[in-house]
């Protein structure tokens, strides 16, 4: 019997076919052969975003709005660039910015990194007050945020600065750590 290669073509080619689908379905799974789990690339992107958490009460406790957030399943984490963190309470809020953060993967804490400010809004004989430093992290849901940084604390012609901070928000309390240097002018109670 004799094999002409005309009749070979097509087995050849199912073949070529088979072992060609087999390769992709492969590489196309995460942990197959094309995926290498050393790699850190996102598994999602999402631009221009809001999130709110919410008191028992329904009363909004804090919110999170950023430009782009990447999320990465090697580590769980998730980075987001310029975010602005506002937390709302009994008085003024407090609002949190910064050009870059990184969330843990369970969301209780946000490093916030590059220019990092802070402002709570105006209010009833209290002018505004801006925190600025080089990094944060920050604990939304305790509303608690420390820093190792050297840091800066404007409220009206009062300036502190020190080597470090942590801020209570449901306190309203904000702790200088380190050496620290700063004018503080008071109003005058009984103006001339």
């Amino acid at each position: 019997m004799r094999v002409h290669s005309a009749n070979l073509f097509p087995l050849v080619l199912l073949t070529l076919l088979a072992a060609l689908t087999f390769w992709l379905e492969r590489a196309s799974q995460v942990g197959g052969i094309g995926y290498d789990k050393r790699r850190h690339d996102p598994d999602f992107v999402v631009d221009n975003f809001t999130l709110r958490r919410f008191n028992l009460d329904g009363s909004l406790q804090h919110s999170l709005s950023a430009k782009e957030m990447l999320h990465y399943p090697d580590d769980d984490s998730t980075t987001v660039t310029d975010p602005a963190l506002i937390f709302f309470g009994n008085t003024s809020p407090t609002r949190l910015s910064a050009h870059k953060a990184l969330i843990s993967k369970d969301g209780k804490q946000v490093r916030l990194s590059d220019d990092v400010r802070v402002v709570r809004e105006a209010s009833a004989g209290n002018p505004e007050l801006l925190v600025t430093t080089a990094e944060m992290v920050v604990y939304p849901d305790d509303e608690i945020a420390r820093t190792s940084a050297p840091v800066s604390i404007v409220q009206g012609h009062s300036v502190l600065t020190g080597a470090g901070m942590e801020v209570d928000n449901r306190a309203h309390t904000y702790t200088l750590n380190g050496p620290t240097h700063g004018m503080i002018y008071r109003k005058d109670i009984n103006p001339p």
